[in-house]
């Protein structure tokens, strides 16, 4: 019985460990070299991110813009933001519009209405962009929950 039951054990985490590998077109291995954040902010006004995004607590970045619209970014969050989502979020906005932003001007048909910047920059300003937005967020300490002893 004990045998049985390690073998059923090795068996899943057998496939448990395989089942997180997604083949050739998972992120796993996916690596960014340092960005500049000063580079990258200076880019982030120069390709006009911030017509359509502030950044909490940035107010600057958007003086003098007449904003076509208000997508915040940055700030407070309860999980880690990785430089892949924001990747992705730049090079391929449409992959995940977040459910706040469904039926608002940022979207129409399930389709991001951000332009497409994908011939429009370098990767190195690409990988400054994505460090000065890293910067932006602050990850919220998760609240303990305390128990009275009985």
């Amino acid at each position: 019985m004990k045998t049985l039951f390690i073998s059923i054990l090795g068996v899943s985490l057998i496939m448990f460990l395989t089942g997180c590998d997604q083949g050739p077109k998972s992120a796993r291995g996916f690596s960014l070299p340092e960005g500049s954040v000063v580079n990258g902010e200076i880019k982030f006004v120069q390709l006009k991110c911030n017509d359509c995004h502030s950044v909490v607590g940035r107010e600057e970045i958007r003086e003098d813009v007449d904003p076509i619209m208000t997508v915040p970014l940055g700030g407070m969050t309860t999980r880690i933001v990785t430089y892949g989502e924001l990747v992705t979020s730049i090079i391929n906005p449409s992959h995940k519009i977040s459910q706040r932003y469904l039926a608002t001007p940022v979207e129409e048909e399930g389709q991001s209405k951000m332009r497409n910047y994908n011939e429009l920059m370098t990767v190195q300003e690409l990988i400054d962009i994505v460090a000065f937005l890293s910067e932006q967020y602050e990850l919220q300490p998760y609240p303990k929950t305390y128990y009275t002893v009985y």
